[in-house]
Formats: C-alpha cells, structure tokens, sequence
C-alpha cells in the first residue's frame, strides 16, 4: 500500500480527516496534499539552483537526497510525507550525533541538501568544501510563503515506480559511524503490508508517536498510518503528564513509542487513569520489553492491549510478542527466519547463533562508504547479526554478536542475564557485561547505576544499596550457573547513547580500567 497512494485517496473521499499534528499545528489530508506542493518546490529550486551539485550515492539511482536535521517532529513528518510523491530520496539525521558523524553521512552518501538550525553543522560543511545547501526551518518556511505568494506550487504528487529509492536510513551514528541504506518504495510497501497486517495502524485511528523522527520507530510510525489513512499525533518529547491530557483532547486510540517510554506512560496512567482510558492499543520495539513494564501497564490500564514487535530498520518487521518479557517472538507468516553457526550453516533447534531473515521488505544494502559490512548473504537472506535461537517456532533473541560472552566454555546472553534482573525491586538500572579473566577468558559482571536501592523498609524509608548476596540468591534461582555473575560492580552513571540505550561496551571498558565500586 503505497503512501502517496492513500494520502491522495483519503484527501480526495475525506479531505478533511487529520493527518499529522504536533508542534501545535495540524494536517488534514487535503491541506497535506497542498502542503507538499509547495514543499517540493521549494526542494527542487534549491537543488537545481546548485552549480556543482554533490553526486548522490549510486545506490540513491541519481535522484537528489535531502535530509532533515532538526528537533521539531512535525517539521520533519511533514517534509517526510510531503516528499513521498516526488522524486526525491528523503533522510533524516539525528541533530544529536557527533557532529563528526553527521559531517560523514552527508559527504559519503551525496546529500545535497540540508535542513537544519545548527550553525555548527553549516560551518563544519562549508570547511570541508562540501557543495550542497544548508538551510534552516525558518528559511525554508519563509521560501514556502514566497512559492504560495506567486502561486508556483508543484504539481501534485503522484504514485511513483516501485523500484524508485525513497528513504534513506542510518542503522547507527551514537557509537560508530553510521551505516546507510537506501528503502524502495516497494520495499516500504511490502513493510507497511506486514505492519497493517499484525500492528493494527487501521484507517481513521489517531496514533500518537512521540519522540525524534529520526529514529527509524517513530519514522516508520508516521509513514505506516499516513499509509493505512490514519491519524498520527507527533511530540518533540514524551512529557507523559501533557500526553495524557492530549490522549483524552485528540482521542488518541494507539501509542507506538519504545518500552522506556511506555513505562513513563504506566507510572503516568497510575496517577490519572481516566486520560487514558480510551487507549486502546500500545505498540512497542526498538529494545527489549521488561516483564515488568508489561505488568505495570497491565495494573493501571487492564483493557489496553501492547504488542511488543521485533525488527530491524534495514530488514524490517520480523514479528512479535504479545506476553511476557518480549523475549519469544511469534515470527510472522511472511517472513522466513533461520538460526547459522559461523559457517553460515543452520543449527540445531535451540543452539544459540546468528539470526538470518528472508523478507521482502529488506533493503539490498548498505550504501557504499558509509560501511563495508554485508547485509545479504548470497542466497538473498540478511543478518543484522543478532542472536538467537528458535524453539517450537518460536525466536528468543539474545542480542546483538557483541552480547554473548564466552566463560568457561560457554556462551552467555548478556541481555538475558540482564532481564534476571527486571524483577529485582528497586534496582534500577543495570548492564551485564564481559570483562578479561585469565582462567575463564572472560568472566561476567553486573553493573548497576549508581543510586539503586534495595526494598525499602518496613517504615517506608529507602533501604541500603542492594547486597551482593540478595543479588546473587537472586540470580541463581533465575539462571543457569554459568549465567550468574560473578562480580558486581556499581558505577554512579551508566553510559549512554544519545537515545538513552546503554553501552555495554564502553561500561566493560570503565570496569577493567578500575572504575567504580565492587560489591
């Protein structure tokens, strides 16, 4: 189901039915249509007003690539949807990056135009000789106004070819340089057919998808309810007081946001349920769900259902979970999945190794450049290299290769040592990793945030720093004995990404360097 398609559909039979909203604007279908008339000219005229134009990436087939760099969600969904039904390759780059790394993605990719409203960025472009445009959200509005001024919009969007590169994405940028790749049209529409089919993004439902559009959860929240003629509210942050009285003032039905925020959204709904009585559905990926999370939002708001999805932005939506910790994944009926060893050859079920996918809906690869790894093997199918192993048909993942450790001989999920820990009380965050040990080769640890409490006493006040003992008794009756740490360490900050995720291997790299507390 092509985006443009529906979005002239809906403008046509509903013109009125809302389309985006957020940064206190709204979109109906017939405005949005209109609205991309005047965006695109704007893109175009900057583009062919270039004298020496940067080449874009063989992969983007010759068409012009204009990216997006801004905090504004609506800004950006908007320019997103509105490019969809020109010639254009749209990306969007997270302001947040390394300015090293934003530099890098516009250079090796061909980017040729820029919207962003950081002075840094532009300058840094202009001193590596770098020859597109960068331009602000202001300027761009403000050229918006002169295209309606002498009436010179675009002429409407259309439905494009299939195979026509549409999107550009980034699978990283916090911690390495970041991988591109490019999404075809046809790729996006073979997506948007599996979502529509098992995340319910059903025609006239108000989604509300907080957070930067620049991650590929959001993005893809946007462009699949545009696609299916819903309704999609947008947010800069997730304030979860202020979303629920938007939940109850927009009638919002369905979240689609990361587990993070919603467990801001179940502490939220506990102390004003009725502005979220009308939810009815909770979509949730892009990290593992806690058990925990699940059964906080069940106490508080028991009719509202929350599918916790497994994918990856260069594949696609792979399948899901609907109990427990998100951990046993029900795999679509579309997709294929196998588990290889390092030979590239199927395991036994149950072994531990390398998830491979065959999905219709998966790019071809990354764009040269920016990488050398391979997403396709020569049969067609990809890897993301997370692991894993299927069971009765069923996939438990257990991280990414850099998650499994090897002690004494075996092979360690990190992240399933880590969800030992979910119902810990009052734990707060914590990270397993791998650090060097002469006997073992490795040996693996606990680390927890500084601040991590145990249950508090019986007089209500906080209790002393978890012991290691109530730690350990804990995990032993929880894991295999090769799964249960053998040091535990506090660190008064965890590291992080830009986007809040831990980095596992950059708090292993702090412990071997002697840093925090050991318990």
């Amino acid at each position: 189901m092509p985006i443009t398609a529906t979005i002239l559909d809906v403008a046509l039979e509903l013109p009125d039915q809302l389309a985006l909203v957020g940064d206190g604007a709204r979109l109906s279908y017939g405005e949005l249509v209109e609205d991309s008339r005047v965006a695109f000219a704007v893109v175009d005229a900057l583009h062919r007003a270039q004298s020496a134009p940067p080449a874009p990436a063989a992969e983007a087939q010759g068409v012009p690539i204009t990216a997006v760099s801004t905090t504004s969600a609506f800004f950006t969904a908007r320019l997103i949807a509105g490019l969809a039904g020109y010639r254009a390759v749209s990306a969007t780059i997270d302001p947040r990056w390394p300015l090293d790394h934003q530099i890098g993605v516009i250079r090796t990719t061909g980017i040729g135009l820029v919207i962003s409203d950081s002075p840094a960025l532009s300058e840094a472009l202009a001193a590596t000789g770098w020859t597109g445009t960068v331009i602000t959200p202001a300027e761009f509005a403000a050229r918006e106004s002169q295209i309606r001024g002498a009436g010179a919009q675009a002429p409407a969007p259309t439905v494009r070819d299939g195979s026509e590169p549409f999107l550009m994405l980034f699978s990283s940028g916090t911690t390495s340089n970041p991988k591109a790749f490019i999404k075809t049209r046809q790729q996006y529409r073979d997506n948007v057919a599996v979502s529509s089919a098992h995340l319910e993004p059903l025609p006239g439902v108000a989604s509300l998808a907080p957070g930067p559009v620049s991650y590929s959860l959001t993005l893809y929240a946007v462009i699949e309810s545009l696609a299916t003629g819903g309704s999609v509210h947008v947010a800069d942050e997730f304030d979860p007081f202020a979303i629920g009285s938007r939940i109850a003032a927009e009638a919002i039905t369905r979240i689609v946001a990361v587990p993070a925020v919603v467990r801001a959204l179940a502490e939220a709904a506990g102390r004003s349920p009725e502005r979220f009585r009308g939810l009815q559905l909770v979509v949730t990926g892009g990290a593992n769900l806690p058990a925990s999370i699940r059964s906080a939002l069940a106490a508080v708001l028991p009719d509202t259902r929350l599918i916790s999805y497994y994918g990856a932005a260069e594949i696609g939506f792979i399948g899901d979970s609907r109990d427990g910790d998100g951990t046993w994944i029900r795999i679509y009926p579309t997709i294929g999945a196998q588990i290889r060893d390092e030979t590239g050859a199927e395991v036994a079920e149950g072994e531990l190794g390398t998830l491979w996918i065959d999905a219709a809906a998966c790019s071809d690869g990354y764009v040269a450049g920016t990488t050398d790894a391979v997403l396709r093997g020569p049969d067609g199918w990809a890897t993301v290299d997370d692991q894993g192993r299927i069971v009765d048909g069923l996939l438990q993942l257990a991280g990414r290769a850099g998650d499994i450790a090897v002690t004494g001989g075996h092979k360690v999920s990190l992240p399933e040592v880590e969800r030992a820990f979910d119902t810990f009380a009052h734990l707060g965050e914590a990270v397993a990793v791998a650090v060097d040990d002469a006997n073992l080769g490795s040996l693996i640890a606990l680390v927890i945030e500084g601040g991590a409490e145990a249950e508090p006493a019986a007089d209500g006040t906080s209790g002393p720093l978890a012991d290691k003992a109530a730690l350990l008794e804990h995990a032993r009756t929880r894991l295999a004995p090769q799964f249960v740490p053998r040091r535990i360490y506090v660190l008064e900050r965890l590291p992080r990404t830009v986007g809040g995720k831990i980095r596992r291997a950059e708090t292993a790299r702090l412990i071997m360097d002697g840093q925090g507390e050991r318990l």
